[in-house]
């Protein structure tokens, strides 16, 4: 039988971000996928125009439901969507301690609309902790989340010491918008583990949902979290430098993956 991951996250109507990404990295990587829905947005290769939470109670429904049904091997968390989620999403967390959990800390799309409004993130910080196998903020999100500006590696390493201070949980900075580097940061709460690429010339959309949804995937299939970062960083790579114009905005992570 397969082993079945699940993400809890928004729907992106363009398929290039959210819970329809997450579940083709995850029947990429040979798992069955499911999702469960945290919101809906109107959006297109642009911009996000409107974004609609879904009710908390329809949310744990949504879970409780497949859960009588179904054993997940590893649970990844995307886009919450508003304040009322984040208590049922924390429950979700506490009850699986014994798989892989990753945590994407989606507070803004790529085009500047908030996904989650910036006052519940401290609360969001409280209802996650020690909740989860890995965190994996970009350089907003790490800012937000430390209360520091991050401009280099320096920066991003005290991000992540604070970040897994507040959260006791491993975190990851993609660094891929750094100003002369793509420098992705590992802190595991000991070390550091830096992994590097060359810096590509893309505007690509949903490459932080990629990288979460291999993550979980390379740590379900028993690879250490250093490991599993590291095959993640190297396959989203590849994802990118294949990705796709399909709109008039940000290109798409296209499948079957194409690597260049």
């Amino acid at each position: 039988m397969k082993k079945i991951l699940l993400s809890v996250a928004g729907y992106d109507p363009c398929g290039g971000a959210g819970v329809l990404l997450d579940l083709r990295v995850f029947v990429h990587l040979g798992f069955q996928a499911m999702g469960v829905l945290t919101a809906a947005t109107a959006q297109n290769t642009e911009c996000v125009s409107k974004v609609y939470c879904l009710p908390s109670k329809f949310l744990q429904a949504q879970y409780a439901t497949l859960c009588q049904d179904v054993r997940f091997s590893g649970i990844k968390i995307g886009m919450i969507g508003c304040r009322e989620n984040i208590k049922v999403v924390g429950r979700f967390l506490a009850k699986t301690k014994d798989i892989p959990r990753v945590v994407d800390t989606v507070f803004k799309s790529s085009s500047g609309a908030w996904l989650l409004e910036k006052k519940a993130i401290p609360f969001y910080l409280e209802e996650i902790r020690g909740k989860a196998s890995l965190l994996t903020p970009n350089l907003e999100e790490a800012s937000l989340l430390s209360g520091r500006k991050i401009e280099n590696l320096e920066d991003m390493k005290e991000a992540a010491r604070k970040i897994f201070l507040l959260s006791g949980i491993p975190c990851l900075i993609k660094g891929g918008h750094l100003e002369k580097e793509a420098t992705d940061l590992l802190y595991d709460g000991h070390k550091f583990h830096f992994f590097e690429n060359e810096k590509i010339k893309k505007n690509v959309h949903g490459t932080g949902c990629f990288l979460s949804s291999a993550i979980l995937a390379f740590l379900a299939k028993g690879n250490s979290l250093k490991r599993a970062c590291l095959l993640a960083n190297q396959l989203t790579h590849q994802a990118i430098k294949s990705a796709v114009q399909i709109g008039r905005g940000q290109q798409i992570i296209s499948f079957p993956l194409i690597f260049v």
